[in-house]
């Protein structure tokens, strides 16, 4: 008996600092993912994933546990037990998530090592400190001890992480002023800067394409737009030989663009386009229109400057008629505006987009470019209007078009299973991306069915927006299927609402049944539409040359 109850306290010591370190690190992967914004993260908290955290089985069970465990009785030894089959069973899912390579785990730099040593420390320091309590005559406070520490984890670690916000905000601060002084010494170097809600880097990538046929270009790396991953960029990439340094630039709160181009200082700021997305992070939307929505960059361009905005989008042109800089505009057609470019016999093609673009002095070029989907010919105008003004000619523009690959649009098609096609737009999403994403999905063949979360980070429009895809969900696909459950319902509503069938629009987040429920119902010639934040286990799944599913 006494060597059952010694296996037992070992086994319970063991699970419980494996399950202290697993938290530690979700916590401080979340931390990192939401870019240590605190109005993200607490945003995470309104999804079902972020309410499912703290309102699971194993998580409400340790809260009437603990509640045992102080009260007293003769039930402490049916809770220690209790508690006992709870983290060996945390204990064999923290297993299998390392094996199936689904642990959550932070990207390893040096603010997240410091962050986890220390994380791990205290973490160290409570368990030894509670194993004073290892006694038979205090048992119950030992136990007490560990499930209090457990359950106060998220609490713990995100003061660890806000605690040494301050440190890291002078160190930021430090690196952005060392960008600054480096890129002023650049005196002839032309700063581009790009800010939008959606469409900032694609138009960063074809204007970039665009303009090294004939300047020596410098372009943010990916989707690389705050500002530590410009000022790297600056640091570790700016030479003398660069003439354009082409900037995509993002925020999640008012003042976030100001503080961007007071490092890099553009002398052209673009505007792609503005909608509800980050509208929960900004707290209104005139904090998004004096970030995202281009009022900060307007302000901040010099004299000798100019803006370029998307004359097709309402708040950009907002924008554009208050601006008092030298400014520029583009659109679709000319009939909103006198635009300084659009286009004429736009044709949209399953591996292609071409069209004719037509400016304000009477110059035009065919411009046919391998990127997919006709919202990239809206992003490739912006571009060429600016590369324009640079001095490039529609014909050196229509010939640099052509080397722009389908990948700098985000967007890719790729082969699955049983010839069915994939659509691969699963980097992130945005209301207007849905809406020109089924668009292109329409053009195609055969079946089609979109697989796809709901939409984050909307505020109050988020009911409107999913409801508004759902409608259009239901005038392209013959299948749905939603990933997460968050706005599942005004999906469904919508959907329905416009006669698709309650069968044909689906929820599920487990990637072998989504993959079995495509596989089933889809064929050669039928194609499946990858939106938005899908996992990477379902889009395995689907790729012809993954192993077939078990």
């Amino acid at each position: 008996m006494y060597l059952i109850i010694v296996a037992a306290i070992n086994m319970f010591v063991l699970c419980w600092i494996v399950r202290a370190f697993k938290s530690a690190l979700f916590w401080i992967y979340l931390w990192q993912l939401k870019e240590y914004h605190v109005g993200r993260f607490i945003d995470h908290f309104r999804t079902f994933k972020g309410k499912k955290i703290f309102l699971n089985l194993f998580t409400l069970s340790k809260y009437i546990l603990f509640l045992v465990v102080l009260a007293p009785g003769n039930y402490f030894l049916s809770a220690a037990l209790l508690l006992l089959l709870i983290y060996i069973a945390e204990f064999f899912i923290f297993l299998k998530n390392i094996f199936s390579r689904s642990l959550k785990i932070p990207a390893f730099t040096a603010k997240t090592i410091m962050l986890t040593s220390v994380s791990f420390a205290i973490i160290v320091w409570y368990f030894f400190f509670a194993a004073n309590y290892l006694t038979a005559a205090h048992w119950r406070a030992f136990l007490g001890y560990l499930l209090i520490f457990d359950i106060l984890s998220p609490v713990i670690v995100s003061i660890v992480v806000l605690a040494f916000q301050p440190l890291f905000v002078v160190m930021r601060n430090r690196i952005l002023e060392k960008a600054k002084r480096k890129i002023t010494a650049f005196s002839d170097l032309l700063v581009i800067g790009i800010t939008g809600s959606y469409g900032k880097t694609s138009t960063k990538e074809f204007l970039a394409t665009i303009l090294s046929l004939r300047y020596r270009v410098l372009s943010t790396p990916e989707h690389k737009n705050s500002e530590m991953g410009i000022a790297t960029t600056i640091l570790q990439d700016l030479n003398d030989n660069h003439e354009v340094f082409v900037v995509e630039m993002g925020a999640y709160n008012k003042g976030g663009i100001s503080l961007l181009c007071d490092m890099v200082k553009p002398t052209i700021g673009m505007v792609t386009g503005v909608n509800e997305q980050h509208l929960s992070t900004f707290g209104s939307l005139d904090n998004l229109l004096s970030a995202e929505g281009g009022r900060e960059l307007e302000k901040k361009l010099p004299d000798k400057g100019f803006l370029v905005v998307n004359g097709d989008n309402k708040y950009c042109l907002e924008l554009y008629k208050q601006s008092n800089h030298h400014k520029k505009i583009y659109t679709l057609k000319k009939d909103k505006i006198d635009s300084d470019i659009w286009t004429e016999d736009i044709e949209v093609k399953k591996e292609y987009v071409s069209f004719i673009a037509r400016t304000k002095d009477n110059h035009m070029a065919h411009v046919n470019v391998g990127v997919l989907g006709a919202q990239n010919v809206q992003n490739l105008l912006g571009a060429i209007l600016v590369a324009k003004e640079l001095g490039m000619t529609l014909e050196e523009i229509s010939r640099a078009c052509e080397d722009i690959a389908a990948e700098r649009a985000g967007m890719v098609i790729k082969k699955g299973v049983h010839g069915i096609e994939l659509i691969d737009s699963s980097y992130s999403s945005n209301p207007d991306g849905v809406m020109a994403d089924l668009n292109y999905l329409n053009i195609f063949p055969g079946k089609k069915v979109v697989i796809m979360p709901c939409l984050i980070e909307l505020g109050k429009k988020s009911m409107e927006v999913h409801y508004q895809i759902g409608k259009k969900i239901a005038a392209v696909c013959d299948m749905a299927i939603i990933t997460t459950r968050d706005y599942f319902i005004e999906i469904k509503k919508g959907a329905l609402e416009n006669k698709m069938k309650n069968s044909q629009i689906l929820f599920s987040e487990t990637p072998k049944d989504i993959f079995h429920t495509v596989t089933m119902n889809c064929k050669e010639g039928d194609t499946v539409l990858l939106e938005g934040r899908v996992s990477e286990t379902i889009i395995d799944l689907l790729r012809k040359d993954f192993p077939t599913a078990t």
